[in-house]
């Protein structure tokens, strides 16, 4: 049985017809990163925790992570972290120290630091709905789309999100993709050099009623959502099909050592899908 679903091509591009769990047992899992040193790290949010899966053996990479959600790796490989518990984003030095890159904006404290990208000049992108906090904690009266530049100067991008949560660059970083899970799609900005977002449009609406939460692309401009099953997109917004999964999906990675593994993060499960295309990770940039 195939689990590919409305399928406008999307079959072709897989190396093999069914998942397979990889890692199980766990609270809530989300924002997966490959690291180049050969594992893959991810988040799970209710035990403040974050994992380091390699050689098929589990670990515990971070206790506690601040309930991380999103992590990726800047230009310098370090761990970034949008910490829902911290109220912040934050990044791991060589040392294993970790410091804090964003807590406040304009002496108000961000809600909650959801899913975050980095472009190849450094600059940061990063969503903050309000999930991880309780509505009297709020100090921001918006859920927005924020940037960081190099010098850690904080700048917000967009407040007209219901609320932003998955982020992610196009191949060439001329376009940021960020999910409004309630609205139930995806939109699509231009990006200018100082992060700034224009000509904002509804890129992908979800099929099924899907929300959706966590993005990728792959290096021919796909985007893959993790919606109701793995929801994939041509670059031209049409739907290439859609990924049946054995639980609902919370994010997505590239990984493996040429970015052509899919990890998904199933719920209480990591699970993993081989493509014949590459994806987009920061271990191949």
């Amino acid at each position: 049985m195939s689990i590919v679903r409305y399928d406008d091509g999307l079959s072709e591009l897989l190396a093999e017809g069914e998942w397979k769990t990889v890692a199980e047992g766990f609270g809530f899992t989300e924002g997966p990163v490959w690291h180049p040193g050969g594992c893959l790290l991810f988040s799970d949010i209710p035990k403040s925790r974050i994992y380091k899966l390699a050689n098929g053996e589990v670990s515990v990479y971070r206790e506690p992570s601040g309930q991380s959600n999103g992590l990726t790796l800047d230009r310098k490989m370090r761990l970034l972290a949008c910490e829902h518990e911290n109220r912040r984003v934050s990044r791991e030095l060589a040392d294993g120290t970790v410091e804090a890159v964003a807590t406040h904006y304009e002496g108000k404290r961000l809600n909650s630091p959801n899913d975050i990208c980095v472009r190849s000049d450094g600059r940061i992108f990063f969503t903050d709905p309000p999930y991880g906090i309780a509505d009297e904690q709020r100090e921001l009266p918006f859920n927005g789309v924020f940037t960081i530049a190099a010098d850690g100067a904080v700048a917000l991008l967009a407040t007209d999100f219901d609320r932003p949560n998955g982020i992610v660059l196009s191949p060439n970083e001329h376009t940021l993709y960020v999910a409004d899970t309630e609205r139930r799609h995806v939109r699509a900005f231009d990006v200018a050099a100082d992060g700034a977002l224009s000509h904002g449009v509804v890129f992908a609406e979800m099929r099924e009623d899907g929300r959706p939460d966590g993005m990728r692309v792959d290096r021919d401009g796909r985007l893959y959502v993790a919606a109701r099953g793995i929801q994939v997109f041509a670059p031209d917004g049409r739907l290439l099909g859609v990924l049946d999964c054995p639980q609902r999906p919370a994010n997505c990675a590239w990984g493996d050592d040429d970015g052509s593994t899919l990890y998904v993060m199933a719920r209480t499960a990591v699970i993993r899908l081989k493509f014949s295309i590459q994806g987009v990770a920061p271990h191949l940039l």
